[in-house]
C-alpha cells in the first residue's frame, strides 16, 4: 500500500474530511515529508564518506561540534532534534570534516533512539578510520515529551558513547567533555 493511501485512511480515521480543500494534497505533501525524513536508509556511511579520508600524521583531537540534527522518534514517530558533538584522535587518517555531519545525517535521517543514533554515529567513524578513540555527545529535545505523556517542555536528554582513549583515559575524556561544554557558537 501506497504512503500516500495509508495518510488519507488515516484522515478519515482522525475523523476529517479527507477531500477538503486544505487536506486533499496532504497525503502526498506527508508521503514526500517522510521520504526526506527517513532519507538515511537509502545512504551508507561509505557513500557519503567517499574519497573523503586522508593519510595525515596528526595526533590531536578533531573536534567537530553544534553538528544540528533532526530525527524521528521510533515509538511515537515525533521530532526530537538537538546537536552532536564528535571527536576523535587520528592515528594516521583523518576525514574531510564536512563528512562528519554527513554521516550524523545518516543515521538520523532514519527512525530513531537517540541512544543508538550517538553510538551508530561513533562506530561508523571508528569503522571508518581506525582512530585511537572516537567520542560522541548528543543534546536533543523529544517532542514525544514535550508535546504528550509527561508534557515537560523544558526537559533535554543527553546521551554519549565513548571509544578507545576516550573510554579508558580520563585525561582525554576529560578535554573532550570539557571542549563539549565550552561557549557554542
Amino acid at each position: 500500500m501506497k504512503t500516500e493511501d495509508l495518510v488519507h485512511g488515516l484522515l478519515k480515521n482522525l475523523g476529517e474530511d479527507a477531500e477538503r480543500e486544505g487536506l486533499v494534497r496532504t497525503p502526498d505533501r506527508v508521503a514526500r515529508s517522510l521520504a526526506e525524513l527517513t532519507s538515511g536508509y537509502h545512504k551508507t556511511v561509505e557513500e557519503v564518506v567517499g574519497q573523503g579520508v586522508f593519510a595525515e600524521e596528526c595526533s590531536e583531537m578533531v573536534l567537530v561540534k553544534d553538528i544540528e540534527f533532526y530525527s524521528l522518534c521510533e515509538h511515537h514517530l515525533l521530532p526530537f532534534f538537538g546537536k552532536v558533538h564528535v571527536a576523535y584522535i587520528p592515528d594516521g587518517k583523518i576525514i574531510g570534516l564536512s563528512k562528519i555531519p554527513r554521516i550524523v545525517d545518516v543515521f538520523a535521517r532514519r527512525l530513531q533512539v537517540q541512544e543508538r543514533m550517538t553510538q551508530q554515529i561513533a562506530q561508523a567513524l571508528q569503522d571508518v578510520l581506525q582512530p585511537k578513540g572516537v567520542g560522541v555527545v548528543a543534546h536533543a529535545s523529544h517532542l514525544c515529551m514535550m508535546m504528550r505523556g509527561v508534557q515537560k517542555q523544558n526537559s533535554a536528554a543527553m546521551t554519549s558513547n565513548l571509544i578507545g582513549c576516550f573510554q579508558s583515559d580520563p585525561k582525554t575524556r576529560n578535554e573532550f567533555l570539557g571542549l563539549v561544554r565550552s561557549i557554542s557558537r
